[in-house]
């Protein structure tokens, strides 16, 4: 594989650790989740109309905060929340038009209820298309194959990941996870879905500070809230000592004033309905982590298309391929992937693929090309897979 460049990856600095995770309510988030589920819908239905996916990017979501006055046992939403859904789009294929609007606006609704419990999708949030047809150029580059029918790359892109993840990243991924995995109707409904970790890990020593949105209608009193504020910290303090942190210094909604009666209490349980804006791309990498001391490529995954975006594709890719040189070889101990796309080539061609390899028993990086290779390799071959797997949702990319 000419692409294929193998160079050693020095052990990190262990001395500082920044770990952050955007929760599912978290306005960036929503908008993220709303576009690629407009990506997977618009996938489902060129299938269903015209027996293939057609040219469209839809990863241009803008969430627009509303206004609010939160209550203890209340309060209302004063004015909507407003989400506009851009990108470019097949709208027309001959007589045939596709309902662009319906598809966006129902999907993007029944992603809120299944997810936001005390949201109310249509009173709380007005949704707007603002998707556009694409342009011939980019339209014709979509349709086109290589030799082979593979795909050309539609853009000129960078994919990076890494792996494995430190015991800090899998435990913030942890904290969010169990606060909104819980069957939230029942088990603390008063926690929103807005949650957002940060971790900091000074040497031995770590830190998290954790924001959870409250509902007013369930805590009736303040000390209702600082009973389930406590809960959080319980449960944050519990995760950290089974992912091997014995003493941590926690911090849940770490801006509450209780003698001014500031507290970060909300009706709907996330900050987008007062005062929070969001957007697609500005939250999780497709790891589910922002890591700023960590590779990471600024491409917004969500609403891109599974075929030909290698904005999209490679990210992934690039994840995946980390975690099975690790996993595979048992002389790396840690792996930094880059993919380099080239518009207009095919996406099983990368440019080029750049393996930094962290090795043990001091084993050269470069004695293990052939078996990186043959991973590599594999990998790329598996990219129409991965796109009946993102139609799937069976992808996580936030």
């Amino acid at each position: 594989m000419e692409s294929l460049v193998i160079s050693a990856l020095e052990p990190p600095d262990e001395t500082i650790e920044i770990v952050e995770r955007k929760g599912l309510g978290h306005p960036d988030t929503i908008c993220d989740a709303l576009a690629e589920t407009l990506s997977r819908n618009l996938c489902r239905e060129y299938r269903h109309r015209f027996g293939t996916i057609l040219h469209h990017n839809v990863d241009k979501a803008l969430l627009s905060g509303g206004r609010a006055a939160p209550e203890f046992g209340g309060g209302s939403v004063l004015a909507p929340i407003n989400v506009y859904l851009g990108g470019r789009a097949t709208t027309e294929v001959g007589s045939d038009v596709v309902r662009m609007t319906d598809i966006a606006v129902e999907g993007s609704r029944a992603w809120l209820r299944a997810n936001l419990h005390a949201l109310d999708a249509e009173r709380h949030v007005r949704i707007h298309d603002l998707v556009q047809p694409g342009s011939h150029d980019l339209q014709s580059l979509f349709s086109r194959r290589s030799g082979a029918e593979i795909p050309l790359a539609n853009d000129t892109s960078v994919g990076a990941g890494y792996a494995p993840l430190s015991a800090l990243e899998l435990l913030v991924l942890a904290i969010e996870a169990r606060i909104n995995g819980r069957n939230r109707e029942r088990e603390h409904p008063a926690w929103g879905e807005d949650v957002k970790v940060l971790g900091v890990r000074s040497r031995s020593a770590v830190r998290l500070t954790v924001a959870c949105a409250m509902i007013g209608y369930h805590v009736p009193q303040p000390d209702d809230y600082f009973m389930e504020k406590a809960s959080v910290e319980k449960l944050v303090r519990e995760l950290a000592v089974q992912h091997g942190f014995s003493a941590v210094e926690a911090a849940v909604n770490s801006a509450d004033d209780p003698s001014s009666g500031s507290v970060y209490l909300t009706v709907t349980g996330t900050s987008a309905e007062a005062g929070d804006d969001g957007q697609v791309g500005r939250g999780n990498r497709v790891n589910g982590l922002i890591t700023p001391r960590r590779p990471m490529s600024l491409e917004a995954a969500a609403g891109k298309n599974p075929v030909t975006h290698v904005g999209k594709i490679y990210n992934v890719l690039a994840r995946e391929l980390s975690a099975a040189l690790v996993a595979e070889l048992p002389e790396i101990l840690a792996a930094h992937c880059f993919l380099v796309s080239q518009i207009g080539a095919p996406v099983s061609s990368p440019a080029l693929v750049h393996v930094k390899l962290q090795t043990g028993d001091d084993v050269p990086a470069g004695r293990l090309k052939s078996r990186v290779e043959e991973i590599t390799a594999a990998h790329l071959s598996r990219i129409p897979v991965l796109i009946d797997e993102f139609v799937a949702g069976a992808i996580e990319i936030f």
